[in-house]
């Protein structure tokens, strides 16, 4: 497949069980077009519906990038790693993930949580918060290490949302 940068296209997400979202994503060694053409990728369909985040491998390219649409603030990182989580967790929110479709779940997260990495130009890309931006930045990196959030779930909650999941996907 080629890609290029002279259009953004909205890309088809990945749905559990496709082995692309229990893979680790490799990181990005090197920007050319392949990496900016994913980025426009990860904009384009991270702006669709107002979606609150998006990882690289969710849209089938196994590269540590993601993007994010919080409140009408887009933006993308390059090789993010969690630099700081508090001790502290939020009460349980529910989340949810475009690759599990229909189904959300209580999910505890840490209350702050801050990502550094970079742009396509190399300079330092910092994003922190609390609340939605530390379940995002937690989420999305969760994905590029292939992780999903069901896999955060307690236990009993854990096991209703797989059958669910499997029900959910023999009805597609």
């Amino acid at each position: 497949m080629t890609w290029k940068n002279d259009h953004m296209a909205m890309r088809e997400i990945r749905v559990t069980g496709d082995p692309v979202l229990r893979t680790p994503c490799a990181p990005i060694t090197e920007i050319d077009e392949h990496v900016r053409g994913l980025v426009e990728d990860l904009l384009e369909t991270v702006d669709y519906e107002g979606r609150a985040g998006l990882a690289a491998n969710q849209i089938g390219v196994s590269l540590r990038a993601f993007s994010w649409n919080i409140d009408g603030d887009i933006g993308y990182i390059l090789n993010p790693v969690i630099t700081e989580n508090s001790d502290e967790f939020q009460e349980l929110g529910e989340e949810g993930c475009l690759s599990v479709p229909g189904l959300w779940y209580p999910c505890q997260r840490p209350a702050y949580a801050k990502a550094e990495g970079t742009d396509l130009d190399g300079n330092p890309v910092v994003i922190d918060g609390e609340e939605i931006w530390a379940r995002l930045i937690n989420h999305e990196v969760d994905h590029l290490n292939g992780k999903l959030y069901l896999d955060r779930l307690e236990k009993g909650v854990r096991k209703q949302a797989m059958r669910e999941l499997r029900e959910s996907l023999e009805q597609a």
